[in-house]
């Protein structure tokens, strides 16, 4: 099969159009035949070797957690898919070799979904990651409902414009942080109140429409963003970050709960998020589609940060 691969850790020149052998799917798993991969800041930051203390990896390593495609096969015991199905599917595994940017993958049948009939492969392929992301951090850690008032930094991003939608069919009030170029994109989900981070302080925004602060804090961005956003959580009120966790002295004697949380895989929520795509209550903006070969462009554009919704590799 054709796959990109890295021998080593490195720069996008690591990324390497290659000829690999056919994966076979073993006990629980299914064969997938990938008709696109999204990409995703993780791509670039395994590439150059920022995780592989934290996530073991072997070589030679094929990137990519998401993508939509058709099943060709499945292994011993695996029986929720039929041959020619239409899936998505989040394919973070224990170890990271295989991924998705490759013709053939092989993913724990737990991990996939049947794709939205509303989405066309490329738009599909760009939701798994960020998709679960922005679910499992809003419903399970963040706990949002209707009237939920719910802050969403870099609302125009992978994770951020799907958030914007998630919480709005929720009933949750919408705020979202974005740069001034974003604003109307930002609106155009739903998002109540677009603030322009790059026009002030965005805590003075906040306070001005909520002096008393949000119910949720959805920080997809950390460092500083994180720091800041603790004065604008409501007392009793919650922030969830999935750059860093959040420091735990600091939310105690504020009052509020913090949570760090990591996406896990999950056919349940996956099949949650395909409810509402073929609702109508979900979209996903692809700004750039590459080729396979690409893949390396691709990761440049991401690594720059400023991305509109997200990227694509089409096979």
């Amino acid at each position: 099969m054709r796959a990109i691969a890295i021998e080593h850790f490195g720069g996008p020149d690591a990324l390497q159009l290659s000829t690999l052998p056919d994966p076979a799917p073993q006990a629980g798993e299914v064969l997938i035949r990938v008709v696109a991969s999204g990409v995703n800041p993780v791509d670039w930051k395994i590439r150059e070797g920022l995780l592989q203390k934290r996530m073991p990896h072997r070589f030679p390593l094929v990137p990519g957690w998401e993508a939509a495609g058709v099943v060709e096969a499945a292994g011993p015991g695996a029986a929720r898919f039929q041959r020619g199905d239409a899936v998505w599917t989040y394919a973070r595994k224990p170890e990271i070799h295989g991924g998705t940017y490759a013709e053939l993958l092989t993913v724990a049948e737990t991990s996939v979904g049947l794709k939205p009939a509303s989405m066309l492969f490329h738009e599909a392929a760009a939701v798994p990651l960020a998709g679960l992301t922005a679910y499992q951090a809003l419903f399970r850690a963040g706990d949002i409902g209707p009237g939920t008032t719910v802050l969403v930094h870099a609302a125009a991003g992978g994770v951020g414009h799907l958030a914007v939608q998630l919480a709005k069919a929720a009933g949750a009030v919408v705020l979202g942080t974005a740069g001034r170029a974003n604003l109307d994109f930002v609106r155009s989900f739903g998002a109540d109140h677009a603030i322009d981070h790059s026009a002030g302080d965005f805590r003075d925004a906040v306070r001005k429409l909520y002096p008393e602060g949000v119910q949720v804090v959805f920080d997809t961005v950390g460092g500083d963003v994180t720091t800041k956003s603790y004065d604008v959580v409501a007392k009793g009120g919650r922030i969830v970050c999935i750059a860093a966790p959040p420091d735990v002295a600091e939310t105690e004697k504020r009052g509020i709960r913090g949570q760090y949380h990591f996406v896990e895989p999950s056919a349940a929520d996956l099949d949650a998020l395909r409810a509402r795509a073929d609702q109508g209550q979900l979209v996903v903006h692809v700004s750039a589609i590459y080729p396979l070969a690409g893949a390396a462009a691709a990761h440049e554009k991401s690594r720059e940060g400023r991305v509109r919704g997200k990227l694509v590799l089409v096979l």
